[in-house]
């Protein structure tokens, strides 16, 4: 018997579900109101002013969950991208998200926002709010697979950057832009390991150092005020060195979300960062893991670029997306938990 969607007012929301390394997207394909904007940054500032009620009902409970994430599919004004996209999650709105951008990836040639796919990849212009993004989707036989993007001019922001944590002290930490900034600090420095260690302490250690950084150092970004912000942190094992073995890392970000991957936006951020050390060299491929689910990315520096007076490279990272499900969601008036909650 087909199901049918009970009594209800309003539009339904039609959702695609994938995910990338476990990291949840929640790709949102019909029923939302025009977005208006003349760019994606000012759809971005849109969304957030007079649609964020939305995000609520997708996002949090009683239909999604505390670390929920999703993406909005908009028209892009610029003549070369496939889609523009709005990122959201627990909190509000990123600037680049690179778990979703490889699920994107898969899902733009599945659904056919791009015309004629090629084998054996296909190019998906992506335009995220940071900027232009290029995919390449393997695609064979009528099959999308591993997807492979090419990042906007990634960039250390500060390194060796001392903040003062009220429960653990000076902390050292080094600050990196991927389409996002971050802050990166090992895990030892908290007694933690990122693939050992509970993840409440993991969380409560890069929430403190998130908070810390926000309120100690200010960020600049040489193309928009928009991008300048402090997005979360990024705990790693330390091992920065290049070497053929994988690094692990855990990323806290928005309202001390935890990804599940191993932060697409995040390991274009710390490829930069480890490129700007001198530990790696153009074309050196590392395996970065999640220290939550254990799954992986490779990252590699592919280009000396610029962005503003910031040295900068082009970081490809690859990974694998897949589909979970379909849903439509609809409101009841009635429901006084229908525009969502968070337990924390």
């Amino acid at each position: 018997m087909e199901m049918q969607l009970p009594p209800h007012e309003g539009d339904e929301l039609s959702v695609v579900d994938m995910h990338t390394g476990g990291e949840p997207l929640r790709i949102i394909h019909s029923g939302y109101p025009e977005v208006k904007g003349d760019s994606v940054l000012s759809k971005r500032r849109y969304v957030r002013e007079h649609l964020d009620h939305l995000r609520r009902v997708l996002m949090l409970e009683p239909r999604g969950h505390y670390d929920m994430y999703g993406a909005l599919v908009v028209d892009s004004e610029l003549p070369e991208a496939d889609l523009g996209v709005l990122f959201m999650h627990n909190e509000g709105y990123s600037t680049m998200c690179g778990h979703a951008v490889i699920a994107l990836g898969r899902f733009a040639v599945d659904y056919k926002l791009v015309k004629e796919p090629q084998s054996p990849e296909t190019q998906v212009n992506i335009h995220c709010p940071c900027g232009l993004v290029k995919a390449f989707v393997e695609y064979s036989e009528g099959k999308t697979g591993g997807v492979r993007f090419l990042s906007v001019p990634a960039f250390t922001f500060a390194t060796d950057v001392t903040v003062s944590l009220e429960r653990f002290g000076d902390v050292t930490v080094d600050i990196s832009y991927g389409g996002a900034f971050y802050a990166f600090v090992d895990a030892k420095r908290f007694g933690l390991d990122v693939t050992t260690s509970r993840t409440r302490d993991l969380v409560d250690a890069a929430t403190a150092v998130t908070n810390a950084v926000k309120s100690q150092v200010k960020l600049y970004h040489p193309t928009s005020d928009d991008l300048a912000f402090l997005y979360g942190t990024i705990l790693t094992d330390g091992k920065d060195d290049y070497s053929s073995d994988p690094t692990a890392n855990m990323c806290v970000f928005a309202e001390a979300q935890v990804d599940r991957s191993p932060t697409g936006s995040g390991v274009t951020a710390r490829v930069a960062l480890q490129y700007h050390r001198g530990l790696i060299q153009l074309n050196q491929t590392r395996t970065f893991q999640s220290g939550a689910t254990g799954s992986q990315f490779t990252g590699r520096a592919v280009e000396e670029t610029k962005c503003g007076d910031f040295k900068a490279v082009v970081v490809e990272v690859s990974g694998r997306a897949f589909y979970t499900g379909v849903s439509r969601f609809v409101q009841e008036p009635e429901d006084k938990l229908t525009h969502g909650f968070l337990l924390k």
